[in-house]
C-alpha cells in the first residue's frame, strides 16, 4: 500500500472510531513525517491502518491503574537555553529543561518543532548552535527510527551494547532478554532487517534500558506497538519513575500527558521564530 493510500485509510479509521479532527490531524501528519524521513513502508512500520487506528483510539482510555508519584530526587538532566538552526532557520530558539530523578517529562509539539533534534542533543548526538545540557549519570537512548544493525539479531544486539556498558555476554543477554519479556516480546533469532519497525522499536527500547542507566531519553518508542504493549510500555515507564530513573518521552498522542510530571511543548519556540 502507497503511503497517501495508507494515510487515508488511518484519517477515515481514526474518525470510524470517534477521535477528533485536531487529534486525527496530528496522528496523521506524524506518521507521515515518519514515513517520510525513514523511506520504510507503512505497512511496515505500523501495520495495517485499521490496526494503528484502533491501538490509537484504544490509548486514549489509558491503563485502569496509575501509581502514586513520589518526591523528585536530584537534577539528572538539565538543557539551558538550547538554539539550534539550519540553513539559516532557527529549529530550537532558547529551549530549557530541568528534569529530576523519579521525574517523566513528555516533549511535545507540532511537526517540524524539533522534538526529536532537541532529544538528540540532550544525548549528545547534535551540537546545539547555543546552549548547554548537563546529565548526571549514565544515559540510554531510544531513537524513532534506526538505532539497530541490519545483519545483528538481538542477542548479538545485547552483547553488543552491553559490552559499551561494561556487561559480560551473559548477564547482558539474560538483561536484554528480562527487558523483552517485560513487554511482552520474545526476542527471535532473525536479523533486524527481517524485523518489523514495531518490533525494531521494542529492540531499541530494550537496548536503551541495557545498564540500568540514570536518564532515558524516548524518542516516541511505541511506535508500531499493538495495544498490549503499548499499555506494557507505560507501567514499564512508571516502574523505572518509580526506581528514581529520570525519563524524557518524544511524544505526539497528547493524551498520554496526564501520565507524565513535566510537559516541554516546542509549538511556543516554533511560533516565536516563525
Amino acid at each position: 500500500m502507497k503511503d497517501n493510500a495508507w494515510l487515508a485509510a488511518l484519517t477515515g479509521e481514526l474518525r470510524r472510531h470517534g477521535v477528533g479532527p485536531d487529534l486525527t490531524g496530528h496522528v496523521v501528519a506524524e506518521a507521515a513525517t515518519h514515513l517520510a524521513e525513514s523511506g520504510e513502508s507503512p505497512l511496515r512500520v505500523f501495520g495495517p491502518p485499521e490496526v494503528y487506528a484502533r491501538a490509537v483510539a484504544d490509548s486514549l482510555g489509558g491503563p485502569d491503574v496509575r501509581p502514586p508519584r513520589r518526591h523528585p530526587g536530584p537534577v539528572r538532566l538539565a538543557a539551558r537555553g538550547i538554539t539550534k538552526r539550519y540553513r539559516g532557520q532557527t529549529v530550537l530558539d532558547r529551549i530549557d529543561l530541568t528534569v529530576r530523578a523519579g521525574q517523566i517529562a513528555a516533549v511535545v509539539g507540532a511537526n517540524g518543532a524539533g522534538k526529536s533534534t532537541f532529544l538528540r542533543i540532550c544525548a549528545g548526538l547534535l551540537s546545539p548552535d547555543a546552549g548547554t545540557v548537563q546529565v548526571h549519570g549514565a544515559l540510554g537512548y531510544c531513537p524513532q527510527d534506526g538505532g539497530t544493525a541490519e545483519f545483528l539479531d538481538p542477542d548479538e544486539h545485547f552483547v553488543l551494547i552491553g559490552a559499551g556498558r561494561g556487561l559480560g555476554r551473559a548477564t547482558a543477554r539474560r538483561a536484554g532478554r528480562a527487558g523483552a519479556a517485560a513487554l511482552d516480546w520474545t526476542p527471535p533469532r532473525t536479523q533486524a532487517r527481517h524485523l518489523s519497525g514495531g518490533t525494531r522499536q521494542k529492540l531499541n527500547l530494550v537496548l536503551a534500558r541495557l545498564g540500568e542507566p540514570d536518564v532515558l531519553l524516548l524518542d516516541e518508542p511505541y511506535q508500531g506497538f499493538d495495544r498490549g504493549t503499548y499499555l506494557d510500555f507505560w507501567h514499564e515507564v512508571w516502574r523505572w519513575r518509580d526506581a528514581g530513573k529520570a525519563i524524557v518521552v518524544v511524544t505526539h498522542l497528547l493524551n498520554q500527558l496526564d501520565r507524565v510530571d513535566i510537559v516541554l511543548d516546542l509549538t511556543a519556540s516554533q511560533e516565536r521564530t516563525a
